[in-house]
């Protein structure tokens, strides 16, 4: 009996060892899932962040600190609302005022370096592409040619309220027959009359267009017949606009037909810095390579909602994460998308240096959005049925995609540029 109690009282002992480290084990497991509000759900994976060559090591401290609060910030407050409002077409104006009180519109202004600058604006693509393209038409395309094109008043009038948002811009160049061919074909044109300007003409596709405070047209001098740019105010009489409808890509983007009957405008509202076309080379420079920046956000959005998928999808018993197969497509994914990064960090040195040439944005432009095509298709086809709903997101993310392919020159523009670049001949009709 002894013996027998004995043996009885050490399995006893070693339960009760057994269930404190059972109750240990869960307290721990606990503490390591109450991650911090700020961070993704994903941040317990491998590379969270999916930089797997360590590229925001390149910024300093400081830099660093701020991209990851900018990160949280565009997960936390922008890629919750993107769906619902993507799905509705609408756009949210609730959040300006936030995003102008973070001063977001200084990323587009050469106020930060070229490489945080970027990352910061990849970031808010991972977020949402819609959200980031607002930005980036009003602060790459509007703000900065007000400040690199415009008259000292224009930028002491005009600048305060558009870094805050106070104020929104927007960029008409496009027209409805005239696209690639813009800097032969404008139609809108621009006549001097004493102390004003009388425009003109029709644009498409204007981001902001249905809500902006100010237009940047584009239009040709029936004097001279050098392209131009013009501020109308929105309250001008003979503008009006309307909203492009039935869009299957950034459908939060308020993109309108613009039309312009006899507007006139104050003389002082021609930005002077702009006397012909090649003046906006500048302007378009900036915004190819702020396009292949959202190339690599694209991909990375895509990445992130795929590999979160696949590690909590079940088949076979099993996360699909598991098969050979899935791994090999996400691997084809991060691959995709930290080649296109390194390229932009190449970019952004150039940037730096001063001698970035329009080949080599046409080059990051082209290549960044060929592999970004690739990336969201196969983010797409891992979440299999549910990869065409948008309750899922990916397909909100494919179909935002073609919007990237397509604007800033699409592949074949800027393939050309570089085909010219290489042989020295202009292959251009």
């Amino acid at each position: 009996m002894t013996i027998l109690n004995t043996t009885l009282d050490q399995n006893q002992n070693q339960n009760q060892n057994q269930n404190q480290n059972q109750n240990q084990n869960q307290d721990q497991d606990q503490d390591q899932n109450q991650k911090p509000d700020h961070e993704p759900a994903d941040r317990l994976l491998p590379y969270p962040d999916a930089d797997l060559l360590f590229v925001t090591e390149l910024l300093p401290r400081q830099e660093r600190e701020r991209l990851a609060e900018l990160r949280a910030f565009f997960q936390d407050e922008i890629r919750p609302l993107a769906v619902d409002h993507w799905n509705r077409g609408a756009f949210p104006f609730g959040l300006v005022p936030e995003l102008g009180a973070r001063e977001l519109v200084r990323l587009h202004l050469e106020e930060d370096s070229s490489l945080f600058a970027g990352l910061a604006r990849m970031e808010l693509v991972r977020a949402d592409l819609s959200i980031a393209t607002f930005l980036g038409v009003h602060s790459e395309l509007f703000t900065s040619a007000v400040k690199l094109l415009g008259s000292d008043a224009q930028r002491e009038r005009l600048l305060p309220d558009l870094i805050s948002l106070r104020k929104i811009g927007c960029f008409a160049l496009t027209e409805k027959d005239h696209g690639s061919d813009i800097s032969r074909s404008m139609a809108t044109t621009a006549t001097r009359d004493g102390d004003e300007w009388i425009i003109n003409g029709e644009k498409r596709w204007i981001g902001n267009g249905t809500f902006a405070d100010y237009v940047l047209v584009w239009a040709r001098d029936t004097a001279d017949d050098q392209i131009k740019g013009f501020i109308v105010e929105k309250d001008r009489p003979g503008f009006s606009s309307k909203l492009i409808e039935n869009k299957i890509a950034v459908r939060i983007v308020q993109n309108a037909d613009l039309t312009f009957d006899n507007v006139r405008i104050p003389f002082e509202n021609w930005l002077p810095g702009t006397k012909s076309f090649i003046d906006t080379n500048g302007l378009l420079l900036k915004s190819r390579v702020w396009v292949a920046w959202q190339s690599v956000g694209i991909q990375l959005a895509a990445f992130d909602v795929a590999r979160e998928y696949a590690v909590k999808r079940l088949q076979f018993g099993r996360p699909i994460a598991s098969f050979q197969l899935i791994q090999e497509q996400l691997v084809r994914m991060i691959g995709n998308a930290n080649l296109t990064l390194s390229l932009l960090v190449q970019i952004a040195r150039l940037q730096e240096e001063g001698s970035l040439t329009m080949d080599q944005a046409a080059l990051a432009k082209a290549m960044g959005t060929t592999r970004m095509r690739e990336t969201v298709a196969l983010g797409r086809s891992i979440l299999g049925g549910n990869g065409v709903t948008t309750d899922f997101e990916i397909a909100k993310i494919f179909a935002d995609a073609e919007a990237v392919y397509s604007w800033e020159g699409s592949y074949e523009v800027n393939a050309l540029i570089v085909g010219r670049a290489i042989t020295g001949i202009s292959a251009f009709v």
